[in-house]
């Protein structure tokens, strides 16, 4: 084994067989009787071909990615303008192993998605971080600072972020940009008298639970047309209910989209997965309709926590942080006890949950309130 990585535990949240699972910000609604038809039926017709590979390009399901934007966003993109992989983590994969590598750096902003070292890890490519304010909105003149200093091939931002909920204001986003222009690692000189030649870093925004923004946050996906060094991470995970699936995607100019085709291994879509992934996103109305209660539910739970006098992050996602506690693992396993999982991650002191269905919040408040009394 690579000794950076002989000792080391694979990623993974607690799984506790528990009445109510909070902690993994699933969507928790089931699909409909209806949607779950047509993905079998559309399953069932894949099935006849498996015999045969898949189309290592899929662009039926890139064109119809894209026409979900347009609807969602407001943002006109072509296919060739979208890639897609075994969930977002896949995709941002293919970036670290397209721009990063040996030699190179990527940077983001703490706290926020625990996953994002073992990208850099696994593609052994540096990993910094910078400290986010107070807030946990990014601090501008620190971050590029670092981009000055580290010269990072990849910056990658989470908005709204995990574990806090955070949306990334867009003229903080238009700063990082324009600095990204000349901050990424310098091309190598070809010859003795040749000057290096500064290079942008990419941007990576991952907007995994972008469509729970609240009204007008915008999504990153509005600077696409002005930045080529810009990329969106998305996932059919959360907002459409669809994390056992595993299809995520990336929108960004096709030159860097081109990158990534280089990179994936062979036919990395299944037939499978790719007919299901169109068959949901055929009913894409229904499935976003859910966004909404879930938004609300979000609101309400903000509300309620910081009733009781508990320091909450203001939340553009499907979660809320919360806290602070002197001991919060005692907080979280005395949620346990009484059948409610949520998650120990972030700040010291603060704790995550996921948003549930009414009853399933109700249940979480109830719990919460027996613990805090």
């Amino acid at each position: 084994m690579r000794p950076d990585l002989a000792g080391l535990s694979p990623y993974g949240a607690p799984r506790i067989d528990v009445p109510v699972i909070l902690n993994v910000n699933e969507n928790p609604f089931a699909p409909a009787p209806e949607v779950a038809e047509d993905i079998a039926r559309a399953v069932q017709a894949a099935a006849t071909g498996l015999n045969r590979y898949p189309d290592r390009d899929f662009p039926e399901l890139r064109e119809q990615l894209a026409a979900y934007l347009a609807v969602e966003s407001g943002v006109e993109l072509g296919p060739e303008q979208i890639w897609a992989g075994n969930g977002s983590n896949e995709v941002l994969l293919h970036v670290l192993q397209a721009y990063g590598g040996a030699g190179r750096t990527m940077l983001t902003a703490t706290p926020s998605y625990s996953m994002y070292p073992e990208y850099a890890r696994d593609t052994q490519t540096a990993f910094v971080t910078v400290d986010r304010a107070d807030d946990f909105t990014v601090d501008l003149d620190a971050t590029r600072a670092a981009m000055t200093e580290h010269r990072p091939a990849v910056l990658v931002l989470a908005s709204p972020n995990n574990p806090t909920g955070t949306a990334l204001a867009t003229e903080d986003l238009l700063a990082l940009l324009e600095h990204a222009r000349t901050t990424g690692p310098a091309d190598t000189p070809t010859g003795p008298d040749d000057a290096d030649t500064p290079t942008a870093t990419v941007v990576v925004i991952d907007e995994a639970y972008g469509e729970f923004r609240r009204e007008g946050t915008p999504s990153a996906l509005e600077l696409l047309a002005d930045h080529p060094h810009l990329a969106v991470a998305r996932t059919m995970s959360k907002a459409f209910g669809m994390a056992g699936l595993r299809l995520g995607y990336l929108a960004a100019a096709r030159e860097l989209v081109d990158h990534l085709r280089v990179v994936r291994l062979p036919y990395h879509l299944s037939a499978i997965t790719q007919a299901a992934a169109l068959a949901a996103l055929s009913h894409r109305d229904s499935l976003m309709g859910q966004v909404k209660l879930l938004r609300d539910e979000r609101d309400a739970l903000v509300d309620h926590l910081r009733g009781r006098g508990l320091e909450v992050a203001d939340s553009d996602a499907n979660f809320v942080m919360f806290g602070r506690f002197e001991d919060r693992h005692a907080v979280w396993d005395s949620l346990v006890s009484r059948g409610v999982l949520i998650r120990e991650v972030g700040p010291q002191g603060m704790l995550r949950v996921s948003v549930g269905t009414p009853e399933e919040n109700d249940r979480f408040r109830a719990a919460l309130e027996e613990v805090l009394s």
